[in-house]
């Protein structure tokens, strides 16, 4: 088993199908399907999660009784059931993926000794999933993937989708999490997991402290993936629907690390290759690189 990917889920029932079929066989192109595994923790869904049986990627489904309103112990659980080398976390359930993403991942990991593999993140719809855009609720998300057929070019994704705040910097300024972290099997065991100290329904800032200390381990190569990335389906989250607002999550996360988050500012290493559906992702980069080159001390 070369690769483990671990989905945490709750209360998904619409959104976790379309992201598995996004990352199982045929979808995923590139990369055999014993080569990996999928491992879905339903982390405490009123009603149980299930996994469609027609998946051709192997799928090891356990749920979570009496669960946590933050996924950090769930996605905790996860990996320590992978049995890859390489072990990569969706701690969102609800976001798909694109065709290449296992297969550039599966290579990327290969270039340094250690390798923090990573891809931008995007909300379905013109905006990004915040309640500013009017009209975008689950009933019409399915209109658009439907009419979009991303099943079978999954790269239409990008043309139909706004990149998330993470990646609103562009492909190359310092982005603040990673919403698909790849990572081997020691690497995962030097950073102790997710820290489950972050208990705000949702996680609160638990993903940009993993992506935080990540980066900060010793020797470490950041890789992330041209012409890839995820996307998310509107499903109520505590984040995009401001449940908890940002605000929260910053107090929380200054409480729990004792200093205000800041994007880390590690050197990257881009791999991947170009379809034209991201080609206006690419070019506004570059125009926001040069502006950034513009202030001084920005980047």
């Amino acid at each position: 088993m070369t690769l483990s990917v671990v989905v945490v889920a709750h209360d998904m029932a619409r959104e976790l199908p379309r992201t598995l079929r996004s990352l199982a066989v045929p979808y995923q192109q590139g990369i055999d399907p014993e080569a990996y595994e999928l491992i879905v923790i339903d982390n405490g869904s009123p009603e149980p999660l299930t996994v469609p049986r027609d998946l051709r990627t192997r799928v090891r489904l356990h749920r979570i009784e009496g669960a946590s309103a933050s996924p950090a112990p769930a996605a905790n659980v996860g990996i320590g059931m992978a049995e890859g080398d390489l072990i990569g976390l969706l701690v969102d359930g609800a976001r798909m993926a694109s065709p290449g993403l296992l297969a550039a991942a599966v290579l990327a990991d290969g270039l340094a000794e250690q390798t923090i593999v990573t891809a931008p993140a995007w909300h379905l719809g013109a905006e990004r999933q915040t309640g500013a855009e009017p009209g975008h609720d689950q009933a019409a998300e399915d209109v658009l993937l439907e009419q979009a057929g991303w099943e079978d070019d999954g790269y239409r994704l990008f043309s139909i989708s706004t990149p998330a705040a993470s990646s609103a910097r562009g492909l190359f300024g310092p982005k603040g999490e990673s919403s698909s972290i790849f990572l081997r099997k020691e690497m995962w065991q030097a950073l102790g997991g997710l820290d489950e100290r972050f208990q705000l329904p949702g996680g609160g800032l638990v993903n940009h402290d993993l992506y935080r200390r990540a980066c900060a381990l010793p020797n470490v190569r950041l890789v992330v993936l041209l012409g890839e990335g995820t996307f998310h389906q509107v499903h109520g989250g505590a984040a995009t629907s401001g449940r908890v607002s940002r605000a929260e999550m910053r107090a929380d996360y200054e409480a729990i690390c004792g200093a205000p988050h800041r994007p880390p500012s590690n050197r990257r290493l881009f791999l991947g290759t170009v379809s034209p559906q991201y080609l206006p992702y690419l070019a506004e980069s570059v125009v926001l690189a040069e502006g950034a080159q513009a202030v001084p001390g920005a980047g």
